[in-house]
Protein backbone atom coordinates (compact mmCIF):
# COMPACT_ATOMS: atom_id res chain seq x y z
CA UNK A 1 0.00 0.00 0.00
CA UNK A 2 1.24 3.52 -0.91
CA UNK A 3 3.34 5.45 1.85
CA UNK A 4 0.98 8.43 2.88
CA UNK A 5 3.26 11.50 4.90
CA UNK A 6 0.59 12.54 7.01
CA UNK A 7 2.76 15.25 8.32
CA UNK A 8 3.05 16.88 4.82
CA UNK A 9 -0.52 16.47 4.14
CA UNK A 10 -1.53 18.29 7.20
CA UNK A 11 1.94 21.17 6.39
CA UNK A 12 3.25 20.61 10.34
CA UNK A 13 6.61 18.93 11.39
CA UNK A 14 7.01 15.73 13.29
CA UNK A 15 7.81 17.42 16.84
CA UNK A 16 5.03 19.34 16.39
CA UNK A 17 2.48 19.01 19.39
CA UNK A 18 -1.50 18.24 19.05
CA UNK A 19 -2.42 21.91 19.23
CA UNK A 20 -0.34 22.51 16.06
CA UNK A 21 -1.74 19.70 14.43
CA UNK A 22 -5.57 20.48 15.43
CA UNK A 23 -4.89 24.01 13.98
CA UNK A 24 -3.27 22.81 10.94
CA UNK A 25 -6.67 20.42 10.41
CA UNK A 26 -9.49 23.08 11.36
CA UNK A 27 -7.84 25.23 8.27
CA UNK A 28 -7.43 22.57 5.82
CA UNK A 29 -10.49 20.73 6.41
CA UNK A 30 -12.27 24.67 5.51
CA UNK A 31 -10.11 24.96 3.11
CA UNK A 32 -11.44 21.94 1.18
CA UNK A 33 -14.46 21.29 2.46
CA UNK A 34 -16.68 20.21 -1.05
CA UNK A 35 -19.23 22.51 -0.63
CA UNK A 36 -17.46 25.45 -0.02
CA UNK A 37 -13.99 24.56 -2.30
CA UNK A 38 -13.09 25.72 -5.93
CA UNK A 39 -9.91 23.23 -5.54
CA UNK A 40 -10.83 21.18 -8.42
CA UNK A 41 -10.05 17.42 -6.00
CA UNK A 42 -11.11 19.36 -2.83
CA UNK A 43 -13.27 16.21 -2.15
CA UNK A 44 -10.37 13.99 -2.54
CA UNK A 45 -8.04 16.23 -0.07
CA UNK A 46 -11.00 16.81 2.23
CA UNK A 47 -10.27 13.08 2.82
CA UNK A 48 -7.03 12.91 2.69
CA UNK A 49 -6.68 15.82 5.58
CA UNK A 50 -9.28 13.95 7.76
CA UNK A 51 -7.51 10.83 7.78
CA UNK A 52 -4.09 11.89 8.53
CA UNK A 53 -6.01 13.49 11.35
CA UNK A 54 -7.12 10.69 12.81
CA UNK A 55 -4.02 8.89 13.29
CA UNK A 56 -1.71 12.00 14.32
CA UNK A 57 -4.44 13.13 17.15
CA UNK A 58 -3.76 9.89 18.47
CA UNK A 59 -1.00 9.26 21.03
CA UNK A 60 -0.91 5.43 20.12
CA UNK A 61 -1.67 5.58 16.69
CA UNK A 62 0.64 8.26 15.90
CA UNK A 63 3.38 6.44 17.73
CA UNK A 64 2.62 3.21 15.31
CA UNK A 65 2.36 5.51 12.33
CA UNK A 66 6.03 7.22 13.55
CA UNK A 67 7.97 3.83 13.44
CA UNK A 68 5.94 3.11 9.97
CA UNK A 69 7.50 6.01 9.20
CA UNK A 70 10.74 5.99 10.14
CA UNK A 71 11.11 2.22 8.64
CA UNK A 72 9.28 2.95 5.53
CA UNK A 73 12.84 2.35 3.65
CA UNK A 74 13.71 -0.23 5.57
CA UNK A 75 14.54 -3.20 3.37
CA UNK A 76 14.22 -5.24 6.15
CA UNK A 77 11.34 -4.09 7.41
CA UNK A 78 8.64 -7.14 8.03
CA UNK A 79 11.58 -9.79 9.03
CA UNK A 80 12.54 -11.25 12.05
CA UNK A 81 15.39 -9.66 13.95
CA UNK A 82 18.04 -11.35 15.91
CA UNK A 83 16.38 -10.85 19.49
CA UNK A 84 13.12 -12.33 17.81
CA UNK A 85 11.39 -8.81 17.34
CA UNK A 86 9.71 -7.96 14.39
CA UNK A 87 8.88 -4.70 12.38
CA UNK A 88 5.63 -6.07 10.70
CA UNK A 89 4.15 -3.56 8.38
CA UNK A 90 1.09 -5.55 8.15
CA UNK A 91 0.99 -4.47 11.57
CA UNK A 92 0.12 -0.92 10.36
CA UNK A 93 -1.91 -1.31 7.48
CA UNK A 94 -5.16 -0.43 9.50
CA UNK A 95 -3.42 3.18 9.41
CA UNK A 96 -3.83 3.65 5.70
CA UNK A 97 -7.31 2.15 6.16
CA UNK A 98 -9.07 5.70 5.10
CA UNK A 99 -12.08 6.63 7.22
CA UNK A 100 -12.83 8.24 4.24
CA UNK A 101 -12.67 5.89 1.36
CA UNK A 102 -13.91 5.72 -2.09
CA UNK A 103 -16.17 8.01 -3.08
CA UNK A 104 -19.00 5.52 -3.25
CA UNK A 105 -17.75 1.90 -1.80
CA UNK A 106 -19.18 -1.98 -1.56
CA UNK A 107 -18.71 -4.16 1.66
CA UNK A 108 -15.76 -5.90 1.24
CA UNK A 109 -17.28 -9.48 0.21
CA UNK A 110 -20.15 -9.92 -2.47
CA UNK A 111 -23.10 -12.37 -1.75
CA UNK A 112 -22.46 -14.63 -4.86
CA UNK A 113 -25.59 -17.45 -3.69
CA UNK A 114 -28.51 -17.01 -6.36
CA UNK A 115 -31.56 -14.84 -4.72
CA UNK A 116 -29.33 -13.35 -2.56
CA UNK A 117 -29.87 -9.31 -1.18
CA UNK A 118 -27.69 -6.53 -3.09
CA UNK A 119 -24.66 -5.13 -1.30
CA UNK A 120 -24.63 -2.48 0.73
CA UNK A 121 -23.08 0.75 -0.43
CA UNK A 122 -21.78 3.17 2.21
CA UNK A 123 -20.44 7.27 0.86
CA UNK A 124 -19.37 10.11 3.39
CA UNK A 125 -21.40 13.35 3.29
CA UNK A 126 -19.09 16.35 4.70
CA UNK A 127 -21.25 18.86 6.15
CA UNK A 128 -20.34 22.08 7.83
CA UNK A 129 -21.29 22.31 11.97
CA UNK A 130 -23.82 24.90 11.10
CA UNK A 131 -25.87 22.84 8.87
CA UNK A 132 -26.02 20.37 11.99
CA UNK A 133 -28.54 22.87 13.32
CA UNK A 134 -31.40 22.21 10.88
CA UNK A 135 -32.72 19.68 8.46
CA UNK A 136 -30.21 19.96 4.81
CA UNK A 137 -31.31 18.69 1.39
CA UNK A 138 -28.42 17.61 -0.52
CA UNK A 139 -27.82 16.17 -3.79
CA UNK A 140 -25.56 12.80 -3.80
CA UNK A 141 -24.00 11.05 -6.51
CA UNK A 142 -22.67 7.64 -6.06
CA UNK A 143 -21.82 4.53 -8.54
CA UNK A 144 -23.27 0.92 -8.15
CA UNK A 145 -20.32 -1.66 -9.19
CA UNK A 146 -21.71 -4.17 -11.42
CA UNK A 147 -20.35 -7.85 -11.41
CA UNK A 148 -20.28 -10.57 -13.84
CA UNK A 149 -19.94 -14.50 -13.13
CA UNK A 150 -16.23 -14.07 -12.11
CA UNK A 151 -17.03 -11.48 -9.75
CA UNK A 152 -15.01 -8.74 -11.00
CA UNK A 153 -16.51 -5.53 -11.69
CA UNK A 154 -17.59 -4.70 -15.49
CA UNK A 155 -19.08 -1.36 -15.10
CA UNK A 156 -20.49 1.15 -12.56
CA UNK A 157 -23.87 2.66 -12.50
CA UNK A 158 -24.41 5.96 -12.28
CA UNK A 159 -26.77 7.16 -9.76
CA UNK A 160 -28.35 10.47 -8.53
CA UNK A 161 -30.36 10.97 -5.23
CA UNK A 162 -31.92 13.88 -3.60
CA UNK A 163 -31.40 12.67 0.23
CA UNK A 164 -32.61 14.95 3.58
CA UNK A 165 -30.14 15.13 6.48
CA UNK A 166 -31.70 15.69 9.92
CA UNK A 167 -30.99 18.47 12.22
CA UNK A 168 -29.04 17.46 14.78
CA UNK A 169 -26.62 14.65 12.99
CA UNK A 170 -22.80 14.09 14.62
CA UNK A 171 -20.11 13.30 13.25
CA UNK A 172 -19.76 9.39 12.30
CA UNK A 173 -23.77 8.75 12.20
CA UNK A 174 -24.61 6.65 9.55
CA UNK A 175 -27.71 7.39 7.72
CA UNK A 176 -29.87 4.43 6.09
CA UNK A 177 -31.90 4.73 2.68
CA UNK A 178 -33.26 1.51 1.92
CA UNK A 179 -32.89 0.00 -1.34
CA UNK A 180 -30.84 2.22 -2.72
CA UNK A 181 -27.33 0.18 -2.79
CA UNK A 182 -26.92 -2.70 -5.05
CA UNK A 183 -28.92 -4.68 -6.91
CA UNK A 184 -29.84 -8.37 -5.80
CA UNK A 185 -29.52 -11.28 -7.97
CA UNK A 186 -32.57 -13.44 -9.09
CA UNK A 187 -34.74 -11.03 -7.83
CA UNK A 188 -33.05 -10.46 -4.65
CA UNK A 189 -33.81 -7.20 -2.68
CA UNK A 190 -31.08 -4.40 -3.21
CA UNK A 191 -29.02 -3.49 -0.51
CA UNK A 192 -29.07 0.02 1.70
CA UNK A 193 -27.10 3.07 1.22
CA UNK A 194 -25.27 4.05 4.13
CA UNK A 195 -24.48 7.68 4.39
CA UNK A 196 -21.16 8.70 7.01
CA UNK A 197 -21.32 12.01 8.44
CA UNK A 198 -18.12 13.68 8.61
CA UNK A 199 -18.50 17.41 9.77
CA UNK A 200 -15.89 19.79 9.58
CA UNK A 201 -14.14 21.32 11.68
CA UNK A 202 -15.00 24.54 13.33
CA UNK A 203 -12.13 27.53 13.45
CA UNK A 204 -13.70 28.56 17.02
CA UNK A 205 -16.08 25.72 18.52
CA UNK A 206 -15.10 22.53 20.08
CA UNK A 207 -17.92 19.53 20.19
CA UNK A 208 -17.84 18.12 23.66
CA UNK A 209 -21.40 16.08 23.13
CA UNK A 210 -24.21 18.09 22.18
CA UNK A 211 -22.44 21.30 23.60
CA UNK A 212 -20.47 23.81 22.40
CA UNK A 213 -16.46 25.07 23.89
CA UNK A 214 -15.13 28.33 22.85
CA UNK A 215 -11.94 30.06 24.29
CA UNK A 216 -12.89 33.49 25.38
CA UNK A 217 -10.29 35.83 25.27
CA UNK A 218 -10.01 38.32 27.76
CA UNK A 219 -8.54 41.47 28.96
CA UNK A 220 -6.70 41.90 32.57
CA UNK A 221 -8.76 44.37 33.83
CA UNK A 222 -12.03 42.59 31.98
CA UNK A 223 -11.49 39.62 33.71
CA UNK A 224 -10.61 41.59 37.49
CA UNK A 225 -13.64 44.52 37.48
CA UNK A 226 -15.95 42.39 35.10
CA UNK A 227 -17.72 43.23 31.95
CA UNK A 228 -19.38 42.44 29.17
CA UNK A 229 -18.73 41.36 25.77
CA UNK A 230 -19.64 39.59 22.73
CA UNK A 231 -19.62 36.09 22.24
CA UNK A 232 -20.28 34.52 18.91
CA UNK A 233 -22.15 31.31 18.56
CA UNK A 234 -23.42 29.69 15.32
CA UNK A 235 -26.42 31.54 14.79
CA UNK A 236 -25.84 35.15 16.67
CA UNK A 237 -23.69 36.87 18.63
CA UNK A 238 -24.23 37.93 22.57
CA UNK A 239 -23.50 39.72 25.18
CA UNK A 240 -21.91 37.74 27.77
CA UNK A 241 -21.25 38.84 31.48
CA UNK A 242 -17.92 38.25 32.52
CA UNK A 243 -17.88 38.15 36.56
CA UNK A 244 -15.36 40.46 38.47
CA UNK A 245 -11.92 38.67 39.27
CA UNK A 246 -12.62 35.65 36.22
CA UNK A 247 -9.74 33.30 36.37
CA UNK A 248 -8.18 31.27 33.03
CA UNK A 249 -10.16 28.11 32.49
CA UNK A 250 -13.32 29.00 33.89
CA UNK A 251 -16.18 27.78 32.11
CA UNK A 252 -19.51 29.97 31.35
CA UNK A 253 -22.43 28.43 30.63
CA UNK A 254 -24.44 30.31 27.78
CA UNK A 255 -27.76 27.28 27.84
CA UNK A 256 -29.21 26.30 24.62
CA UNK A 257 -26.50 27.95 22.49
CA UNK A 258 -25.01 24.42 21.54
CA UNK A 259 -25.69 21.42 18.88
CA UNK A 260 -29.53 20.87 18.43
CA UNK A 261 -29.79 16.82 19.13
CA UNK A 262 -32.71 14.60 18.75
CA UNK A 263 -34.37 15.25 22.14
CA UNK A 264 -33.28 18.60 22.99
CA UNK A 265 -30.16 21.57 22.61
CA UNK A 266 -27.46 21.89 24.03
CA UNK A 267 -25.52 24.74 25.81
CA UNK A 268 -22.07 26.50 24.72
CA UNK A 269 -19.58 27.15 27.09
CA UNK A 270 -17.58 29.97 26.82
CA UNK A 271 -13.73 28.83 28.62
CA UNK A 272 -12.20 31.76 29.63
CA UNK A 273 -8.36 32.68 29.09
CA UNK A 274 -7.04 35.95 29.77
CA UNK A 275 -4.17 37.64 27.54
CA UNK A 276 -1.67 40.04 28.56
CA UNK A 277 -0.95 43.23 26.00
CA UNK A 278 2.35 43.09 24.90
CA UNK A 279 5.21 44.43 26.54
CA UNK A 280 3.86 47.61 28.28
CA UNK A 281 5.58 51.78 27.29
CA UNK A 282 6.63 53.45 30.33
CA UNK A 283 2.92 54.89 30.96
CA UNK A 284 1.63 51.57 31.31
CA UNK A 285 4.61 49.91 33.45
CA UNK A 286 4.01 52.70 35.74
CA UNK A 287 0.00 51.98 36.36
CA UNK A 288 1.44 48.12 36.24
CA UNK A 289 3.40 49.01 38.80
CA UNK A 290 0.86 50.96 40.84
CA UNK A 291 -1.31 47.58 40.61
CA UNK A 292 1.78 45.45 41.74
CA UNK A 293 1.99 47.78 44.81
CA UNK A 294 -1.52 47.94 45.57
CA UNK A 295 -1.92 43.94 45.96
CA UNK A 296 1.09 43.07 47.50
CA UNK A 297 -0.82 40.37 49.63
CA UNK A 298 -1.85 38.57 46.65
CA UNK A 299 0.35 35.51 46.07
CA UNK A 300 -0.44 33.14 42.83
CA UNK A 301 1.98 30.36 43.81
CA UNK A 302 0.68 30.32 47.40
CA UNK A 303 -0.83 26.65 46.33
CA UNK A 304 3.18 25.73 45.74
CA UNK A 305 4.12 26.23 49.63
CA UNK A 306 0.93 24.47 51.07
CA UNK A 307 2.17 21.63 48.58
CA UNK A 308 5.61 22.07 50.05
CA UNK A 309 4.79 22.25 53.70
Amino acid sequence: MEFKDYYAILGVKPADDLKAIKTAYRRLARKYHPDVSTESNAEEQFKLVAEAYEVLKDDERRAEYDQLREHRNDPNFGRQTQHGSAHNAEDFSDIFSSMFGEHARAQQHRQRRQGMRGQDVEMEVAIFLEETQAEQTRTIRYSLPVYNAFGMVEQEIPKTLNVKIPAGVGDGERIRLKGQGGPGTDGGASGDLYLIIRIAPHPLFDIVGHNLEIVLPVAPWEAALGAKVPVPTLKDSILLTIPAGSQTGQRLRIKGKGLVGKKETGDLYAVIKVMMPPKPDEKSAALWQQLAEAQQTFDPRKEWSKQNG
